[in-house]
């Protein structure tokens, strides 16, 4: 798989929350936006660079063992409770919400996620599920080495605009944004409050994802919780929060992967 630009015609595709694929067995609640594990569909398999956009809540207590990943840019945003990360490199943390989490899989590297944070803090066992977004996209360069990247972006999430959480792009340099090894892609998140609007980043791929509340995308209509946008040569649409605000994640794309 290869990452190449693309220019055509603009388009608006809305794909809702039910016509995603499912997993469901019990200790993991789990929606993907694309094919992944059994669920295949050539038709859906990827959206520019994004490959995956996993919708996960996990029981206290349980989630995935230790697992291999190879040349892939990995990042984890938590929406709700606590997602302990454990992996081959020696990385480790407890990832909650406001905080940014990336891990480069590169030549290879092995990793757990966990809901069991009091093992590791050690505080009381909680009851509660952890309930996060998983992105993987492809990375610019194959076999570079493994790394791992975490930040606390929670205080600019406040100011309610886009913020760039995830980002190769040069042009977000210095930023409050973890790096990842792909320079034609970055993620952005917002937290608009009732009625708050923000602007889309203009790109040959635009990916909107509505994890939390509801939203109005200008020129489409409404998008609820686990509805998206896949947008074509085209951005600067309005989103705008209904009445209980909303939570938004934005991958901004100048590429895509040619199969081959």
């Amino acid at each position: 798989m290869k990452g190449t630009t693309m220019t055509g015609g603009s388009a608006v595709d809305i794909r809702r929350a039910g016509d995603r694929f499912k997993t469901n067995i019990g200790w993991l609640d789990s929606k993907h936006s694309f094919s992944f594990g059994h669920h295949q569909d050539r038709r859906n398999t990827h959206f520019g660079l994004l490959l995956v956009n996993n919708d996960d809540v996990v029981t206290p207590g349980t989630g995935f063992d230790t697992h291999p990943h190879r040349d892939m840019e990995i990042v984890t945003w938590v929406l709700r409770g606590a997602l302990v990360h454990q992996d081959s490199e020696g990385h480790s943390g407890i990832i909650y919400p406001g905080l940014a989490q990336r891990m480069s899989a590169g030549t290879g590297i092995l990793h757990s996620e966990k809901n069991d944070s009091w093992r590791v803090s050690g505080g009381p066992k909680h009851a509660d599920p952890v309930h996060f977004v998983q992105m993987w996209v492809v990375p610019d360069e194959s076999g570079k080495a493994p790394g791992y990247e975490q930040l606390e972006i929670d205080s600019e999430l406040l100011a309610g605009g886009l913020v760039p959480v995830a980002s190769g792009m040069p042009e977000h340099d210095g930023a409050s944004a973890i790096r990842i090894g792909q320079k034609h892609a970055a993620l952005h998140a917002a937290r608009i409050a009732p009625g708050g609007t923000v602007t889309l980043p203009d790109a040959p791929f635009v990916h909107v994802f509505v994890p939390q509340g509801a939203v109005t995308l200008e020129g489409s209509g409404p998008l609820g919780t686990g509805d998206a946008a896949r947008i074509t040569a085209s951005g600067g649409q309005r989103v705008t929060a209904g009445p209980e605000g909303a939570e938004i994640l934005v991958w901004e794309m100048h590429a895509t992967i040619r199969l081959g």
